[in-house]
């Protein structure tokens, strides 16, 4: 038998080695928690930790919000999809908004003149590009356009404007077939949609892309644009036509309706192409057609008694042909266009004098609008400034251009042509650009009209894009 001491004793050995343990595992317990940091020190280290997080995110904003805001300025503006490089911005974004724009002024001096005209020095236009692309596909695009300072009244000269020089929806489905609607710019000519300043020669724009393709001519409607082949773009919109109560014997630019309240009785279609076998070579033609009446009968004010006159349908074809060299230096382009303008006859006779049965007055006696108008230019320049400073970024290119234009080549019967109108010009002159965005300019015009005098112009002018 297990004696009771014997049981004491094994009791006494269990609950010893149980104070034993007991004791170890304090002592653990204390040198882990002398090796741990203390709570504060934790709560300390995961607030660093979250203000890290914190200042990525921010970052990582601030930067998306860069980014989207507008075209990083180190990155040389290209020309997209019709329009001019600033004007193009939109489409280099993945999101958000896009501010751009231009503008341009001069002094004008007019030599040998005799008659009332007068020297100009004018801020000609200040110009913003806004744009908000929604999604990789559908971005929205405008051109708000500052004219001559001031909208107000002037004793000199009237007052400015502020217009809309575009204002559209573009859909990119395609490289081939993208969809835009809107306030769109009729896509004719080099002048119409690529017209900041540091993208053409001269103070001017050229005469035969103002009267006969009125720059800058805009009207409200829809169509596809895109690229096949990797050579051809096109563009083919449907838009509201001319309103020819606007036709004058000078030319078709009054008839612009530019996207206010227009009228769209008579629809007109408009279709580009451009080839570019090369970099350097651009190939192209462009036109336009459609009925220009709209339906209308004007009334003729301060007639006694009151009558309307009725506009004829008007149907009015513009088509042209360009093409371009651009390399090593040197710069080459051309252009020639035609107008057809049908019912011009009794559309002259609508807008003539004031009488009973006469016209609106809006022509003077005798004026005619030309059944058939003519314009071409070429132009030559070079850049010397590789010559003078190799590897600069600069350049100096000295121009010459010669124009000529006639808005009554073909005049309907029983009206005589006005030789006035049919006119040369002459244009010498240096583009410098101390940056790429940046261009002053000097040119000298010597215009010789067929009959009566024009005088001589001497300008300058400078112009930025950004």
């Amino acid at each position: 038998m297990v004696s009771k001491l014997d049981l004491a004793g094994g009791r006494m050995s269990l609950v010893a080695r149980w104070l034993i343990g007991a004791i170890a595992l304090c002592g653990f317990a204390a040198v882990a928690a002398a090796e741990a940091p203390d709570a504060e020190a934790i709560a300390r280290e995961d607030r660093i930790a979250e203000l890290e997080r914190t200042v990525a995110v921010l970052a990582d904003e601030l930067e998306r919000t860069r980014r989207d805001l507008a075209v990083p300025e180190d990155k040389p503006l290209s020309a997209k999809f019709g329009l001019a490089p600033a004007a193009s911005k939109i489409y280099d974004l993945s999101r958000g908004l896009s501010i751009g724009g231009y503008g341009e002024g001069y002094y004008r001096a007019l030599v040998g003149d005799k008659g009332s005209a007068k020297n100009r020095a004018d801020l000609l236009r200040m110009v913003l590009y806004t744009g908000y692309k929604f999604t990789d596909r559908i971005l929205f695009n405008a051109e708000i356009e500052f004219e001559h300072a001031t909208t107000g009244s002037t004793k000199s000269s009237g007052g400015g404007s502020v217009s809309l020089e575009f204002a559209y929806l573009d859909f990119l489905l395609r490289d081939w077939a993208n969809l835009r609607a809107g306030l769109v710019l009729v896509p004719m000519g080099f002048i119409n949609e690529i017209h900041e300043p540091v993208s053409f020669f001269g103070v001017n724009r050229p005469e035969i892309e103002r009267q006969i393709i009125p720059s800058t001519w805009r009207e409200n409607g829809v169509g596809l644009h895109g690229t096949l082949f990797e050579q051809v773009d096109y563009q083919a919109f449907v838009i509201n036509g001319f309103n020819a109560e606007g036709f004058d014997s000078g030319g078709l630019r009054d008839g612009r309706q530019k996207g206010n309240r227009a009228l769209a009785e008579h629809l007109a279609f408009v279709a580009r192409l451009d080839w570019t076998p090369i970099n350097q070579v651009l190939v192209g033609a462009s036109v336009y057609h459609g009925k220009s009446g709209q339906n209308q009968d004007v009334g003729v004010s301060g007639a006694f008694p009151s009558y309307t006159v009725e506009i004829p349908d008007t149907p009015t074809t513009i088509w042209e042909v360009h093409a371009q060299y651009q390399d090593y230096g040197l710069h080459l382009r051309s252009l020639f266009t035609m107008a057809e303008i049908g019912d011009s006859g009794a559309l002259s006779r609508a807008l003539g004098p004031v009488g009973i049965g006469g016209g609106t007055g809006e022509l003077g006696a005798g004026e005619a609008i030309g059944g058939q108008m003519l314009g071409v230019y070429g132009e030559v320049a070079y850049d010397v400034m590789p010559l003078l400073f190799p590897g600069t970024e600069k350049t100096l290119e000295p121009f010459f251009r010669y124009s000529y234009y006639d808005t009554q080549r073909d005049v309907p019967n029983g009206f005589a042509k006005d030789k006035s109108k049919q006119i040369e010009i002459y244009t010498v002159g240096l583009s410098f650009q101390p940056i790429p965005r940046v261009v002053i300019k000097a040119d000298y015009r010597n215009r010789i009209a067929k009959r009566g005098g024009l005088p001589d112009e001497f300008n300058l002018g400078v112009g930025f894009v950004f």
